[in-house]
Parts: C-alpha cells; sequence; structure tokens
C-alpha cells in the first residue's frame, strides 16, 4: 500500500457518530422548531461543522456515521441523512407503548466499531437518553475520547462519564449558524482556539470590556457571571447576537485578559485576579445548604435559590404576558430581569428550566402563571430525583418543593 494513503498517514481523528434521531429532534422540537428542522434536513451542515477543527489531527474524519430513526414517524428525513453520506438504521416500535429498537441497535453499532480495526479514536453520541451511560463507560474503559451531542438535560452521570458534552444552546448555536468557534477534540495537553478574526475583533476596545473592567475591578469580590454578562450586554448590545464572534459569555470574558478572571463553576463567577483567585468563590455550602445541594450536585439542576426561582417564574410570567417569545428570546429577558431585580441568575440556568418545562410539556403562553411555571418545574425537578436514585422522606420531599417553587406553591 502507498504510504501516503495508509489510514495511519491520514491527518485528522478517526471518529465514529450514533444519532439517536427521535430523541434529538423530539428535544430540539421542544427548544427550537427552526432549529429541529435544520437537524433533520440538512446533518451536512452540522455534520461538517462537528467535523471542523484546526489543522491536522484537531480536525475529524467521522469513518462512521449512523442515524437510527422510526420510520414509521419519520421515514420523510430519511433522504436527506443518506445523502450527507448517513447510514440510517430503521428502527421501528416494538412494544406496545412505542419503545423502539434505537438503543440495542446503537450499542451493538457502537461496540463493533470499538472492537474493529480501524481504531475509532473518539466517539460520538447523539443523544440526551442516559440509558447510553454503560456505553460511554466501555469507551472510556478503552480509552476512548466521547463526546454527547445533547438536545435537552442530561443525566449527571451521562455527563461526567463523556470527555465532552455539546449543550443544547451550542447544538442549537450550530443548526443556526451562529456557532463561531469550532467544537475541538479533547485530548489532554490540547488548548481551544478560536479564529483569528474573531480574536482580533473581541481584542480591541470596546465598551463592553471597558465596563466589564470597571465593574469587576470595583466589586468587593468575585461578580456572579450573570450579573457581569448583563453589564456587558447594556454597555454594547452588538453582543447579543454570539458574543463578538466568541460564541458565549464564559469564552468573551475569560479572553479579556488584563486581570480579569473567569470560572463556570456554580453558574459562573468573574473576578480581580490582582484581587482575589479561585479560593475567594463562595463555597456550594454557603449557596444552598441542605437536601438542595444534595438534588443540585445528582442531577444538574441549577444551584439557586429559592428567591432566584422565584423571580425567575415572576419574570417568566410577566414577559409572556407581553407577548410569546422564543425560548432563546426569553431566555435572555427572564436572565436580564433577574439581574435587574437583584437575583442574579445566568442565562444557562433559565434554559435549563425552560427545557424541563418543554418535558412536562408546559405551554409558554400569555396564560402561564409564576405558580402555574413553579409547579410544572418542580413536577420536573420531583422527576429527576426519582430517576437519580434520590430518596427522600416526607420533610425533605416538602423542602425540595418549596425550594424548587421559590415558595409559590403551598405546602
Amino acid at each position: 500500500m502507498n504510504e501516503a494513503l495508509s489510514p495511519s498517514r491520514r491527518p485528522g481523528i478517526r471518529a465514529a457518530m450514533f444519532v439517536d434521531f427521535d430523541n434529538v429532534f423530539t428535544g430540539l422540537q421542544a427548544l427550537d422548531p427552526l432549529a429541529a428542522k435544520r437537524f433533520a434536513e440538512d446533518p451536512k451542515h452540522w455534520a461538517d461543522a462537528l467535523s471542523t477543527g484546526g489543522s491536522g489531527e484537531d480536525t475529524r474524519r467521522f469513518l462512521i456515521r449512523n442515524c437510527y430513526l422510526n420510520p414509521v414517524v419519520y421515514s420523510k428525513y430519511r433522504t436527506y441523512w443518506t445523502r450527507a453520506g448517513f447510514r440510517v438504521i430503521d428502527c421501528p416500535s416494538l412494544t406496545q407503548r412505542g419503545k423502539s429498537s434505537t438503543d440495542i441497535n446503537l450499542v451493538l453499532d457502537a461496540m463493533d466499531a470499538l472492537s474493529g480495526n480501524v481504531g475509532i479514536e473518539e466517539f460520538f453520541i447523539a443523544s440526551a437518553d442516559a440509558d447510553f451511560t454503560s456505553l460511554i463507560q466501555r469507551f472510556r474503559a478503552a480509552d476512548r475520547m466521547t463526546t454527547v451531542i445533547a438536545a435537552g438535560a442530561v443525566a449527571f452521570a451521562y455527563r461526567e462519564m463523556a470527555d465532552h458534552v455539546v449543550e443544547s444552546h451550542d447544538f442549537v448555536a450550530i443548526l443556526n449558524g451562529s456557532m463561531v468557534e469550532p467544537v475541538r477534540a479533547v485530548a489532554a495537553g490540547k488548548q481551544q482556539t478560536v479564529p483569528a478574526a474573531a480574536k482580533a475583533k473581541a481584542k480591541s476596545a470596546s465598551p463592553a470590556i471597558r465596563e466589564v473592567l470597571e465593574f469587576v475591578r470595583a466589586a468587593p469580590g468575585p461578580v456572579n457571571g450573570a450579573m457581569v454578562a448583563h453589564r456587558a450586554l447594556t454597555a454594547e448590545p452588538s453582543l447579543k447576537t454570539d458574543w463578538g464572534g466568541w460564541g458565549k459569555f464564559g469564552t468573551w470574558v475569560s479572553q479579556i485578559g488584563q486581570g480579569v478572571e473567569y470560572s463556570p463553576a456554580q453558574g459562573g463567577w468573574v473576578w480581580d485576579a490582582k484581587r482575589f483567585s479561585g479560593e475567594d468563590l463562595p463555597a456550594p455550602a454557603d449557596l444552598q445548604p441542605g437536601i438542595e445541594e444534595q438534588v443540585t450536585r445528582v442531577t444538574d439542576v441549577p444551584a439557586l435559590s429559592a428567591a432566584q426561582f422565584r423571580q425567575m417564574f415572576q419574570s417568566m410570567e410577566a414577559r409572556l404576558r407581553e407577548h410569546p417569545l422564543n425560548r432563546t428570546e426569553l431566555s435572555r429577558q427572564v436572565r436580564d430581569d433577574c439581574v435587574n431585580a437583584d437575583q442574579p441568575v445566568s442565562r444557562n440556568a433559565v434554559s435549563f428550566v425552560l427545557q424541563g418545562l418543554a418535558y412536562v410539556n408546559f405551554p409558554l403562553t400569555d396564560e402561564a402563571t409564576a405558580e402555574g411555571l413553579a409547579a410544572a418545574w418542580t413536577a420536573n425537578v420531583e422527576e429527576l430525583c426519582r430517576v437519580a436514585l434520590l430518596e427522600f422522606d416526607a420533610a425533605e420531599k416538602l423542602a425540595v418543593r418549596r425550594w424548587a417553587s421559590g415558595g409559590l406553591l403551598d405546602a
């Protein structure tokens, strides 16, 4: 064989992608129907976006592209996927409850790929279904990199087992064409990079950077990231699109430098490195002692106080009564309202709550009330606890209910 064509000599990380179509499409429809349509009808666009990296082995070569779908419900999308180079595997319902054969087919194919002689280096699982946790464990035990593409809330154990998670909002951004920074391969010793054009744009003096520097340097300690993001967007509204080419707030604020440090812990914190360090961040126990801390640690529910949840639901009610909003715009406005009310929450936290409301099929209309939103969200939290096998006595269940609902529900 010609050495130049030998597989070991070809550039790029050898990767395999396994797509649980039903799970991802349903999740995206609850978040952003337009993004769901683009996912289903233009898979080449987002698959190419995931392939793109820097150069050499920072790029990916998807040697396997498999899509598993229920042909009875989604057969109309088959052509889009076959034309994009995917192998489509029909997974019809096998039970009276509508459970399809996706799980078993995906796992069998993935294990074949793991044991094959091609040497797949990175496995992509496009599904928020925690049933694949054991599969991710097998990949990890075989020293393979794993990336989960989520279109909804991801169970804590599933998230922790993967090397990287493409969060719902990031995947929606890729589908809508607003993600500038490529999704990088996760490997030890490698540093993520951002296009030079975006760097130049962000590094230039801007009203937002000046505002952040002044705000953080005058703060008496680390500042909640939501408050910093709000100040930046107020000073420079154009950042609302994609944070100056950096995709999201955390990446944007991290590149400012000049003594400004950022940590994504506990929803995000920013501080002046000349006066403070990561050791000065509030401890989780300081934020929410007791049963609430256990719930957030195990289920990934945002680490907010009851007052923050209450303000979030009240802001949602007010915004929805003004006019219907898509979830992306609603999350931004609710985040800003909470900051203005001195109950700062991150946009990711708001998005997580909106996802939970979607899972319990709560309609976000002008008839929604803060109490109704709180009740639906609390039901979602209780279900997350059940799935995570958290066991509480009657008093603890009541404490969780009062916390998650922001005190808006009667005992």
